[in-house]
């Protein structure tokens, strides 16, 4: 006797490839739009993407897919109601802006001239993020389709961002905005990856940043060294002073108060990352660095998903041209950027980071410091049955297990986590090899329709595990 589960994985497996070609088609078209939000000359074609989505919505079968303006580029809106009062409500994010290309970037072919070699879609955008916004179109389909209902299984909603390549600088202003159209009991992100082809895996988390400049003041103008050197204060010794103390000696960040609230990693979670595949040469091979480096007592994969960081991404001050120039500079910068983790707070290290660099500076300079916008980490238990959905739904995408990762860069989901007070999820398929942001972007065609049938097996099983109570 079949079980339903495998009843289930067929059907939505034969449903979805009657219709792979449609959907393919649909994709190439969509790729060809430009919608490069970074520079001005496409802004009309940021627009004409949010426009083309928001028909493709309406055809998928939503009630509502319209496009949300903000003061830069428009974001696009879809919602269609289960009808049962006690399912869930789930939010998927994404963006439908990509990065700049050109040809003579190193592109093999035309980057907004979708081509397929070796069941690879190259074109901006396939991977981060078009492709996995719109396996979401046939994976709801897939879902009603499988389950013969005429509604999702849950309330399901989509915000789908056009700023996330600039930035996202009205993103959250949007979201307070619309937070009533936007309620949710999950955010579900497809704007992320996989550990690999042959390891399927869920996001649980993804770090903050918070980003600074230091600029130190000493005398009015650059002053002779002979005349005036070993008498007044040099702002670029100060500096660099500065910088030497912001780690000690086992690679810690040195700023008091920096590790308030850390979430530290679970002996559990420490064992997810030790099942993963991790070559740490091929790791080096990939960052162009021959050595391995970071907080004592952390593996390479806790360092930079699951712990905090300080890093220099920027100094100067005084002479840098040819030759040399015998001067005591007036004035030294550095670029300081922090990763941050779950539990920590942008506020409270800002506060932090202001009070060390005032106790590092000496008599005579002046310390000037600005702080951009800052991004909160945010952290998904292990436990959440939203989580749980996803693996399983993953799972019986796959046909293997689904192991845990976490993500090391930053992005606007902690806003939607912050704003809407509804849980993260991540749902990816890319794999490090589609190479976002470069030349010949690509993804697996075999792995996008993997995300297709996961998408079309989520909604059911959050209804089955997640629902209100009457």
């Amino acid at each position: 006797m079949s079980h339903p589960v495998d009843n289930a994985v067929s059907a939505v497996r034969t449903y979805i490839e009657q219709h792979r070609d449609a959907f393919l088609d649909d994709l190439v078209d969509w790729l060809r739009i430009p919608s490069v939000s970074a520079q001005p000359e496409h802004a009309t074609d940021v627009r004409r993407s949010a426009d083309w989505l928001a028909a493709a919505l309406k055809e998928t079968g939503f009630p509502t897919a319209e496009v949300w303006p903000t003061p830069g580029a428009p974001a696009v809106f879809a919602e269609w109601p289960s009808g049962d009062p006690q399912a869930p409500t789930v939010l998927v994010y994404g963006h439908h802006d990509v990065q700049p290309a050109a040809r003579e970037d190193g592109w093999h072919s035309e980057p907004f001239e979708p081509v397929v070699r070796e069941n690879r879609l190259y074109a901006r955008g396939a991977a981060d993020d078009k492709g996995q916004v719109f396996f979401h179109t046939l994976g709801v389909r897939a879902h009603l389709a499988a389950t013969g209902r005429t509604a999702p299984a849950v309330n399901l909603k989509l915000l789908i961002e056009g700023e996330e390549e600039s930035g996202s600088p009205h993103f959250r202003a949007l979201v307070e905005e619309r937070a009533e159209w936007l309620t949710a009991d999950a955010v579900i992100v497809s704007d992320t990856g996989m550990w690999s082809e042959d390891t399927p895996t869920v996001c649980t988390g993804m770090r903050g940043l918070a980003e600074c400049e230091i600029h130190l003041y000493g005398p009015d103008q650059d002053v002779h060294s002979g005349s005036f050197g070993g008498a007044v204060p040099n702002p670029a010794t100060a500096l660099a002073r500065l910088v030497a103390a912001l780690h000690d000696e086992h690679a810690r960040v040195a700023i008091p108060g920096f590790y308030d609230g850390v979430a530290d990693l679970t002996d559990r979670e420490r064992e997810l990352f030790a099942e993963l595949p991790f070559d740490e040469r091929q790791w080096l091979r990939t960052a162009k660095s021959h050595a391995a480096h970071g907080e004592a007592g952390h593996t390479t994969l806790e360092r930079i998903w699951a712990r905090p960081t300080a890093e220099v991404n920027g100094i100067g001050g005084g002479y840098q041209g040819p030759g040399s120039k015998t001067i005591i500079p007036s004035s030294a910068m550095v670029k300081l950027s922090f990763r941050l983790v779950a539990g920590q707070d942008p506020d409270h290290v800002e506060k932090a980071v202001r009070a060390w660099a005032a106790d590092q500076v000496p008599a005579g300079i002046r310390c000037e410091i600005t702080f951009g916008s800052a991004t909160r980490p945010c952290l998904t238990p292990l436990d959440h049955p939203a989580l749980r959905s996803v693996v399983r739904a993953m799972g019986r995408a796959f046909g293997k297990p689904v192991r845990f990762t976490r993500e090391g860069g930053s992005g606007p989901a902690a806003d939607l986590q912050e704003v809407l007070g509804a849980p993260v999820l991540f749902l990816g398929i890319s794999v490090p090899s589609d190479g976002w942001h470069a030349p010949d972007e690509k993804v697996e065609l075999d792995l996008l329709l993997k995300g297709v049938e996961t998408s079309a097996h989520l909604w059911g099983d959050l209804a089955e595990h997640w629902r209100h109570a009457p």
